[in-house]
Formats: C-alpha cells, sequence, structure tokens
C-alpha cells in the first residue's frame, strides 16, 4: 500500500514539472528575452537588450553614460523644470567664458533681449560677419544661451548674437518665430543677408529652420548658413528614435511613445495647426534654404528627425550635410568635458567659416 503512495506521489510529480516546464517554454516563447526582438502581428516589437557603451566612444563619454544612474529624474512642473534648467545654464556658461574667452554685451535688438558675443581676435574678413543662435531649452526654458553661443564665437572667430526669444507657454508659437525674426530684420540694416547665419540646438535647432521657412514666405533675403544641432522638424507626429529615448539616451522615462501620434508639447498653443509648415518645416517647401549643417547622435531622441529633415533638405536641392556622432544622448555638445564635444564644436566652427562672407 504504501507503495503505491509512493508511486503515486511521483507520478503526480512527474505531471507537475512536465506541466510547469511546458508553461515556462511557453511563456519564455512568447515574451521577450534578454537580447531578443518578439514582434506582433502589427509589426510591434518587443525589445529586450544589453547594450554596453561602444569601444570607439571616449573614456569620458563612457563616464558620461554611466552617470544617468544617478541623475534626479525630470520633473513635470514647469516652474521646476525652469530652475533646474537655470541652475546647469549658469554652471556651463561659466565653464564655457572659462574654456573659450570671448567678450560679452548685454544689449536689447529690435526690441527683444539679445547678448553679443565676440571673440578676442577676430581677422579682418571676419570683421562684418554675424551669426544669430537661438537656444535650446524646450521652446519653455533656456538651457542653452551663451553654452551654445560662447563656444560657436570663439572658435569660429564670429560675432555671435544670442536671442532671448518669448518662452511657451506664456508666449507659444509663432512668438518665439516672430522675435527671431525682427532681430534678423534688424541685422539686415547693418548687414549684407550673405554675412548673416543663424544656429541652435534642440528647441533653437527646430526655430532656426522655423525662420528659414517665415523668411521665405517673406520673401526676405537668405541668411548665408544654417546650423541645425538636433532638430524636430514636424510637430504634427513624432518619430522612432523620439519614442526609444528621452534626452538622457536609454535613461529616464520608460514610456513607449506612438511615433505615428502628434508629440505632447506646449509650444504649439491648444488647436494650432501642427501641420503649419512654419511650425513643422518638414511639411514646408523647402527649395532654395541656405546651406544647412546637421548634427546628431544615435542615442538622441531626435536622431529620427534630423535624418529625415537632412533627406528632405537633399530632395529639395539644397546644400546639407549630416553628422552622427556614436553612443551619446541629445545635445551631448554641452558637456565640454568630452572629446566627442571638442570635435562636434569644431565641425560646427569650421562650417560658419567656410560658408560665410562668400
Amino acid at each position: 500500500m504504501r507503495a503505491k503512495s509512493v508511486a503515486f506521489v511521483l507520478t503526480f510529480l512527474l505531471i507537475d514539472i512536465v506541466f510547469c516546464a511546458r508553461v515556462h517554454a511557453q511563456s519564455k516563447e512568447n515574451s521577450p528575452q534578454p537580447n531578443s526582438t518578439v514582434y506582433d502581428a502589427d509589426g510591434t516589437a518587443h525589445i529586450t537588450r544589453r547594450i554596453p557603451p561602444p569601444a570607439m566612444v571616449s573614456p569620458e563619454a563612457r563616464q558620461y553614460l554611466a552617470s544617468f544612474a544617478n541623475r534626479r529624474p525630470r520633473t513635470e512642473d514647469l516652474a521646476e523644470r525652469r530652475k533646474q534648467t537655470d541652475e546647469f545654464r549658469i554652471h556651463q556658461s561659466a565653464e564655457a567664458k572659462r574654456l573659450y574667452p570671448v567678450n560679452i554685451q548685454e544689449t536689447t535688438m529690435a526690441g527683444i533681449r539679445t547678448d553679443v558675443i565676440a571673440p578676442i581676435s577676430m581677422p579682418e574678413a571676419n570683421r562684418n560677419l554675424v551669426l544669430i543662435n537661438l537656444h535650446g531649452g524646450g521652446f519653455n526654458a533656456d538651457s542653452g544661451s551663451l553654452v551654445e553661443g560662447i563656444p560657436i564665437a570663439n572658435l569660429a572667430k564670429i560675432k555671435v548674437v544670442s536671442v532671448y526669444y518669448r518662452l511657451a507657454p506664456e508666449n507659444p508659437f509663432p512668438a518665439a518665430v516672430d522675435d527671431a525674426v525682427s532681430v534678423y530684420k534688424e541685422l539686415l540694416k547693418s548687414h549684407k543677408s550673405h554675412d548673416i547665419g543663424i544656429f541652435g540646438t534642440s528647441a533653437g535647432a527646430s526655430l532656426t529652420a522655423e525662420v528659414a521657412v517665415k523668411l521665405k514666405q517673406l520673401e526676405l533675403p537668405m541668411p548665408a548658413a544654417l546650423g541645425i544641432f538636433s532638430v524636430h522638424p514636424d510637430f504634427s507626429r513624432a518619430s522612432e528614435s523620439y519614442t526609444m529615448y528621452t534626452t538622457e539616451g536609454f535613461n529616464g522615462d520608460s514610456r513607449i511613445r506612438d511615433p505615428n501620434l502628434p508629440p505632447t508639447h506646449i509650444y504649439p498653443a491648444d488647436g494650432a495647426d501642427r501641420k503649419d509648415p512654419v511650425l513643422s518645416p518638414l511639411l514646408a517647401d523647402l527649395h532654395g534654404l541656405p546651406p544647412s549643417f546637421l548634427v546628431t547622435s544615435t542615442r538622441d531622441l531626435l536622431l529620427s528627425d534630423t535624418t529625415l529633415f537632412h533627406r528632405a533638405l537633399l530632395a529639395a536641392g539644397n546644400d546639407a550635410q549630416l553628422v552622427v556622432f556614436e553612443a551619446l544622448p541629445h545635445a551631448f555638445w554641452y558637456h565640454y568635458e568630452l572629446p566627442e564635444t571638442k570635435e562636434a564644436l569644431g565641425l560646427m566652427a569650421k562650417f560658419f567659416s567656410d560658408k560665410m562672407g562668400h
């Protein structure tokens, strides 16, 4: 009797083990595994990856990527976001002045607050040249004024006018475009158009493209060159990289956005036409735009957008160059400790030196 009981228990355990193994195998088959991709019927990919930093990036870049593990979460509160952004901007502006000495004069132009950033020494051939810098910061904060303008003024040996355009949501689109156009018109009174360039990062890159389209609509003479450094050129939809990354690459908010839906953003007011060709320059007639230099990186949430805009510029017959850096996140060139930043800033400055004043 005891032998039968033992046999029954063993049989039951064996059945249970086989059942659990089948369930585990089925679960394993239907769910993403480490370093695997599982596709749904509609093509949606469920991706699991272990991604170490590539060996070809600098040791400083690998250390920078590792630092994201200790970053505080990004806040959704606008006042706190502006406070954090101001802290970053003030610190990096001081570092920029130390590394790239320039002279800075606070002033107004067309009634708009500006900083005129002048190199310490300037070749005679550059005396009449000027660059307009439109800073980054998501259109609702200022993360880049001086941070962007100081290095370029120093390296290109060209005067930079950094524009403090009006911010959203208090001043939604097209307020920032109007401010930038006003500064451009003011500079046209003392400069020829082929002596003026415009550049910016992130929101400033988008604004650079928007201003170029607006100048074309207004039939104003075009500037000599555009620096479009990580751009979001279409507010009517997102893009694949926008669904995969945050501003810190893989770090932070892990929500997956639908690339076919408009991104949530306070720059365009509620009810705004997101297919307005000025708001979304990817949808504009881009024929006749100035030579453009675009920069992004492979962990940039605007990687897809920047490459799409580059293709659109080429399709319109424009002179457009694109440089994509490896493994780094959005606007990495704000971080001066990286060798890749020195390379990026050098390429940006060389582009303006090559294209302006001819």
